[in-house]
């Protein structure tokens, strides 16, 4: 409970009775001046002073009272204290003042009202930028604390089909393996979700060097073959429209522009018809490369495509397996830090076309060395 007294009222709660007597004596120094001089001296304009102070202080009731009260006084100058006649001009000068006062005072209301509305947008926009940084913390820390047991597991699993815990059956192997598929997948997606948030709060770090990206292309192939052949896809790679293999160097970073082509293959295996086939396709100019990576698939509706790259977004259409929707999104993140653009659109026969371009290296001669 506490103990402060009925008397120890915030300050706040002072501040319009202190506005109430600024304006009351505003008021008086105006009333002096307005009915102490002839009526053509107009001092009413001086009431615009406390029409603002009314607006700031205290309630709209109480601005319009003000703004009554300052009309009222101005007008009635014209007939008290009537030492002098009346003329056109005089009365002119009145109605003028009476419309400065009337004019302020909307203007200070409408200009109150921007303020406010201003001050709860911003509160707004503070609360979701605080609302998304607890979002982005707890999922950051989440698939930070799940790693560690998924890798536990594992090496347990590993350890049990390498016989370290006794002999191991045929039937016993099958399951393990199946185990041991199913925690690397959880894995990659649990480590797939914290780079997508690492990149996101810190920045995607590149360790930049002349790259091939047909080396990183038949990389990645080679290691989706067995996932493919399991699929029944077929995947080749091809130099545009020749089939003679040639170099396509980038200064990039080559552990992350691997996963770009791993999922944008996985991606087109997810998609491709049974039978089907997946293709690599690079061409180059003279300042970009542009991969493109085809599937024959159902190809991609006209409201998916400006979503592909979204964040957890997963599509509508048939897939043979359902990823997380960050594969894509994760991709997107590093070509945009390599400079590069990133899109997709539908082939010309059948299926989705997933399309990537990167600055060509300046100096392709100071690449070939490392080859």
């Amino acid at each position: 409970m506490s103990n402060r007294s009925p008397t120890d009222t915030p300050s706040y709660f002072h501040q319009p009775s202190k506005a109430r007597w600024l304006i009351v004596i505003m008021f008086c120094v105006v009333i002096i001046l307005e009915y102490s001089t002839p009526p053509p001296y107009v001092f009413g304009y001086l009431y615009i002073g406390a029409v603002l102070l009314a607006d700031s202080r205290l309630s709209r009731v109480n601005r319009i009272q003000v703004t009554a009260i300052a009309v009222s006084l101005t007008l009635l100058n014209l007939v008290i204290p009537g030492v002098e006649p009346l003329n056109l001009a005089t009365v002119a000068n009145r109605l003028i003042a009476v419309m400065a006062l009337i004019v302020t005072s909307w203007l200070s209301n409408r200009n109150r009202q921007f303020e406010q509305a201003i001050a709860q947008q911003r509160l707004k926009l503070q609360t979701q930028e605080y609302l998304n940084h607890v979002r982005e913390d707890f999922a950051s820390t989440l698939t930070h604390d799940l790693r560690t047991p998924l890798l536990g597991a594992i090496e347990t699993l590993t350890a049990f089909q390498q016989e370290k815990f006794g002999a191991v059956t045929a039937a016993q192997r099958r399951v393990l393996e199946i185990m041991t598929r199913s925690h690397q997948a959880s894995l990659q997606l649990v480590e797939t979700l914290l780079d997508v948030y690492r990149n996101d709060t810190e920045g995607l770090h590149l360790q930049r060097k002349p790259v091939d990206l047909r080396t990183l292309a038949d990389e990645a192939i080679a290691m989706l073959t067995e996932l493919a052949a399991a699929r029944r896809v077929h995947l080749r790679f091809r130099c545009g429209d020749s089939d003679f293999r040639q170099s396509f160097w980038v200064n990039g970073d080559a552990l992350q522009l691997r996963r770009v082509f791993v999922n944008l293959l996985e991606n087109g295996i997810n998609h491709a018809v049974r039978g089907g086939k997946v293709e690599i396709v690079i061409t180059n100019t003279d300042i970009h490369h542009l991969v493109k990576v085809i599937d024959n698939g159902q190809g991609i509706t006209s409201d998916e495509l400006p979503l592909l790259f979204e964040r957890f977004y997963q599509g509508h259409g048939d897939r043979q397996a359902r990823g997380s929707g960050l594969g894509l999104y994760l991709t997107r993140q590093i070509i945009e830090a390599h400079d590069g653009k990133i899109w997709a659109e539908n082939s010309s026969s059948q299926g989705a076309v997933l399309v990537f371009c990167l600055p060509t290296l300046v100096s392709a001669a100071s690449a070939s060395p490392l080859t």
